[in-house]
């Protein structure tokens, strides 16, 4: 913080304070491109000084992304560019780059990005994919109770996996994972209906409040609430302990990391024989089943915790969710007499 009265004790307590906006796994991504900027300046003949490199100014950084494009995802540039300007903020720099001239780079280093970048479009998860993996868990065996009991709470409550596993064994925070203390299960509202609560500590969009979402018993193989209930029988995850801890084969508990869910979801998916499960297939595959059984496109919406225009992303892209309503003769008219705005009221 050159030019400042603020001491190198207090500017590093700001950068400490400042990066805890950002989740880690965000952190790592930008760490990336932070580095591939750097490397870019070394090679550069000559190369540029590090004075030269922060506070960063315009030529540089759209040398820089148009450099990348064509060679990187569109997602990865801008990453790139969000992490410089995220290295600006910590060590409270001032960003020079106007975001007209940011945008048009981003949009181009899309529209450049090579076809070997581009990830194939995510299969929606459905119950009927859910039940033919049900077998293939062993109720009584820890892991898999652990598993199955996590696979069907991120589906049915509509939430991201990155949720309810830890990014590894050793990385369980209980101050920003979940913990089984963070469950409430009870009887709600007038109908006195059933709910399960899981109250996340910290979350992509709100890393210091959190989140709730919620999930109640369902028919069938997939429902939560009985691999739910297995899973804490088998597991006994005390309230401080990772929600989804697993009792390995010493009987000592260890946090359900991402690695070791998607290794046994392999295995099952393996033996089922049906394709490779994405973690992200999970929450679309909750928003189509609950959307294809009724449920109002904004009540669905705040169940998944999304802002419109995220949400869109998911009626835009997916076929099923739409095709009831624009048949010649609807499938859910009566339905969208009430969940859907009445266009005659609006006229005036």
């Amino acid at each position: 913080m050159e030019g400042s009265n603020v001491s190198q004790t207090d500017a590093d307590r700001i950068y400490t304070v400042l990066s805890s906006s950002w989740q880690i796994s965000t952190k790592r991504t930008y760490g990336a491109g932070l580095l591939l900027f750097h490397t870019y300046c070394d090679r550069k003949v000559p190369p540029v000084p590090e004075a030269q490199r922060a506070p960063i100014h315009a030529p540089l950084l759209l040398d820089f992304l148009t450099a990348c494009a064509g060679v990187y995802a569109g997602t990865s540039v801008k990453n790139y560019a969000y992490g410089l300007c995220a290295w600006h903020t910590v060590h409270a720099l001032t960003w020079l780059v106007s975001e007209v001239q940011l945008q048009a780079a981003l949009s181009a280093a899309e529209k450049l990005a090579p076809p070997a970048s581009r990830r194939e479009k995510r299969a929606p998860v459905t119950v009927a994919y859910l039940e033919l993996l049900a077998p293939h868990f062993d109720p009584t065996v820890p892991l898999d109770a652990a598993v199955f009991a996590c696979l069907t709470t991120v589906f049915w409550s509509l939430s991201r996996l990155g949720e309810f596993v830890v990014p590894g064994v050793d990385s369980f925070n209980p101050v920003r994972h979940i913990k089984a203390g963070d469950v409430t299960q009870g009887v709600v509202g007038r109908l006195g209906l059933s709910v399960t609560s899981f109250a996340i500590p910290s979350t992509k969009v709100a890393p210091v409040n959190g989140e709730t979402v919620q999930w109640s018993r369902q028919d069938g193989p997939a429902d939560p609430d009985a691999a739910f209930r297995n899973h804490m029988a088998i597991n006994e995850p005390g309230s401080q302990d990772h929600l989804f801890a697993w009792r390995n084969p010493r009987g000592v508990l260890t946090p359900l990391s991402r690695y070791s869910f998607m290794r046994r979801i392999g295995s099952a998916v393996s033996k089922a024989g049906v394709t490779r499960l994405q973690g992200h297939g999970l929450r679309i595959g909750g928003v189509l089943e609950f959307l294809l059984r009724g449920v109002p496109f904004d009540v669905v919406k705040e169940m998944g915790r999304w802002s419109s225009n995220a949400f869109s992303v998911y009626l835009r892209k997916h076929a099923d969710i739409l095709a009831p309503y624009i048949q010649d003769a609807p499938l859910l008219e009566p339905f969208t007499r009430v969940a859907m705005p009445d266009g005659s009221s609006t006229r005036h």
